[in-house]
């Protein structure tokens, strides 16, 4: 990985982080990296193989990326069989195009050097402090995103190439000017309208509906004017946070007692390291040490472990666990202790130790309001735990009604009001609560009241037990209720219907060049011209702008709504050629070459996959 990162293994700064993100696979569960037990390969690609590790890795960091977007709602579609099945599919299908690639760019004798993958990381703002690489932002970025070294500059890698064959493919300037210049006039194109628009709503108020038509209008559409489902529900809620619990002194002793290791800060070691091929090098490296020659300028000439080396050889303050066994076994006990010459898996290495911090354990007046804290949770859980049992007991035992349950709990049931489903009470607005009440296990039969619910948990430290005391289904409302509504309705469906009728006569009057009598009849006018844009979005606009061009002295017309619902008639006079500023007609540009470089990549990737010999695995489900 890059001059000097490719072969991250082969630095010990980089052991010590391979060796955090393994402990943090350990911890997360390392067990759906390792999936089954044969060894076949997921995919062949021109006989080039996808092996099932690389896939099951790349599987496990999409699963991560998803839980961290998605977050809870993740368990909900990782639990569905086919939800899966598709993204390991598309993860494959990325790893066969990435390869195709790969290849494709070998054959244009096209590459990314180490060296560009090492100043690509350098020169990244997000690895910068202050404006230089910071090596410990670096690797705590990669280890939140459980990513390392090698997994990170092979994307960067794979990403690089990807823009290079785009880049060998299109050449550097793939819109020409003249194209571009006449997008930008028409882009900026101005057109001037004048407007004659027809009330809706004005006819509307003359329009006469009778019984039938209200009748057949609401017949047809009682899906429309409908009461939604109705609740009322009595809940018990219970929550751990108000089960405030004594400790005593006894109790805060005990619990620093038996849990000494929360407190105590593990001992730590500052070491410092220059990396060498060989051991002869070494030696020369150690010999200079013990003359007298600065550790920190030694490190950085002649250290073959870059990210070290860059700070003099310091590698920071390591605990134990984190303390490679080449560090642990040179048994260095005094500060400025120089080791002998170090033979490990990444070279030779001549260590010293700088510096030494016992382990600590903090007094207990210093913890105490912490401990008092814990111990009353603890406590406050395991009573709320109790009780929970308790009331769910009662409530199952006595499935009629909330009144047993209320004796255990202490506390009386709570009575809501009507509700609907996306009226949900604020304090029942829980998806387990709402799952439980809509899911209708609890509505009896013809709407009577049901069970009671069994006990709900939410958000870990409260739960609630409830029942359906009152529903009603969903249901038409009566013609009475939403008369007023259905007459309304259908009046402005009369008079849009009139007015669309109206604005066509109008329309071909207005193209037989007897506009203007027939706009004088209509009472109609054109009113002042406008100047409209391409972009203004609106729906006037958007139809001038597909109207012909005007004749000379004679304008075109044509009919729209506005956005305030009526029938409005258009004449275009005039077509003006706008101006784009230069900064948007950069961008515009650019924009445009980036959409060309998008259809040309996939007609290219297109063309590899139709050309290429791809042979899935057993594992492998081509289909998807």
């Amino acid at each position: 990985m890059m001059d000097n990162l490719r072969a991250s293994a082969n630095h010990l700064v980089l052991k010590i982080i391979l060796g955090l993100i393994i402990v943090s696979f350990v911890l997360t569960g390392v067990g759906n990296y390792l999936i089954g037990g044969n060894s076949n390969y997921a995919a062949k690609v021109n006989g080039q193989e996808i092996n099932r590790a690389q896939f099951e890795g790349e599987v496990m960091r999409e699963r991560t990326r998803l839980q961290n977007e998605l977050g809870e709602q993740f368990s909900v579609l990782a639990a569905d069989e086919n939800f899966m099945k598709r993204k390991r599919q598309e993860v494959l299908n990325q790893m066969i195009d990435q390869a195709l690639l790969d290849q494709y760019a070998k054959s244009l004798g096209l590459g990314i050097s180490d060296a560009q993958i090492k100043q690509a990381i350098f020169n990244t703002p997000m690895f910068q402090t202050d404006g230089k690489f910071d090596n410990q932002r670096f690797t705590s970025l990669l280890a939140a995103n459980q990513l390392t070294p090698d997994s990170y500059a092979q994307s960067l890698r794979n990403q690089l190439l990807n823009q290079q064959v785009v880049n060998a493919v299109l050449g550097t300037d793939f819109t020409l000017k003249g194209e571009a210049d006449e997008i930008a006039a028409l882009v900026s194109q101005q057109r001037v309208v004048r407007q004659a628009a027809i009330d809706v709503k004005a006819l509307a108020a003359k329009q006469q509906i009778s019984d039938a038509e209200i009748n057949a209008w609401y017949n047809a559409h009682k899906n429309e004017y409908l009461t939604p489902e109705q609740y009322r529900v009595s809940y018990i809620k219970l929550d751990a946070a108000t089960m405030a619990q004594q400790v005593s002194d006894a109790e805060i002793q005990a619990y620093y007692d038996e849990h000494q290791a929360e407190f105590t800060t593990p001992a730590r070691h500052r070491y410092s390291v220059i990396q060498t091929k060989t051991e002869d090098q070494a030696k020369q490296v150690l010999d200079a040490l013990k003359k007298g020659e600065d550790f920190a300028a030694l490190a950085k000439t002649k250290s073959t472990d870059i990210i070290s080396a860059r700070n003099g050889g310091d590698m920071g303050w390591l605990e134990e666990s984190t303390t490679p066994d080449e560090l642990k076994n040179a048994k260095l006990t005094e500060k400025g202790q120089l080791s002998d010459v170090i033979t490990s898996s990444v070279g030779f290495l001549v260590a010293r130790l700088d510096d030494t911090q016992p382990a600590q354990v903090k007094p207990l007046a210093e913890v105490r309001d912490a401990i008092v804290a814990k111990v009353k949770q603890n406590k406050a859980l395991d009573a709320y735990f109790a009780l929970q049992q308790k009331v769910s007991e009662a409530a199952t035992n006595d499935n009629t009604s909330l009144q047993a349950a209320e004796q255990v709990a202490g506390v009386k049931a709570v009575q809501t009001g009507w509700f609907s489903q996306n009226q949900l009470p604020e304090e029942l607005n829980f998806k387990p609560v709402a799952d439980a009440i809509f899911g209708g296990s609890l509505v009896g039969a013809n709407g009577a009241p049901g069970n009671n619910s069994d006990i709900i948990t939410v958000e870990g430290d409260r739960a609630f037990v409830l029942r359906i005391t009152d529903h009603k289904a969903e249901a038409a409302k009566p013609l009475d209720e939403v008369r007023t509504q259905v007459v309304d309705t259908l009046k402005l469906n009369k008079a849009r219907q009139q007015a669309n009728q109206d604005a066509q006569k109008l329309l071909t009057a207005l193209k037989s060049g007897k506009g203007d009598e027939a706009l004088k009849a209509a009472g109609l006018s054109f009113g002042e011209a406008k100047t409209l844009s391409r972009n203004a979005g609106d729906r006037v606009s958007q139809a001038a702008f597909n109207l012909p061009l005007p004749a000379k002295d004679k304008p075109s017309y044509g009919v729209a709504d506005n956005e305030q619902g009526n029938v409005v008639l258009l004449a275009l006079d005039e077509v003006r050629s706008g101006t784009m500023p230069e900064e948007q007609k950069k961008a515009m540009t650019k924009g445009l070459a980036q959409n060309n470089a998008s259809i040309a990549f996939d007609a290219l990737m297109q063309n590899l996959r139709k050309e290429a010999k791809i042979k899935y695995g057993d594992m492998a489900d081509p289909q998807q």
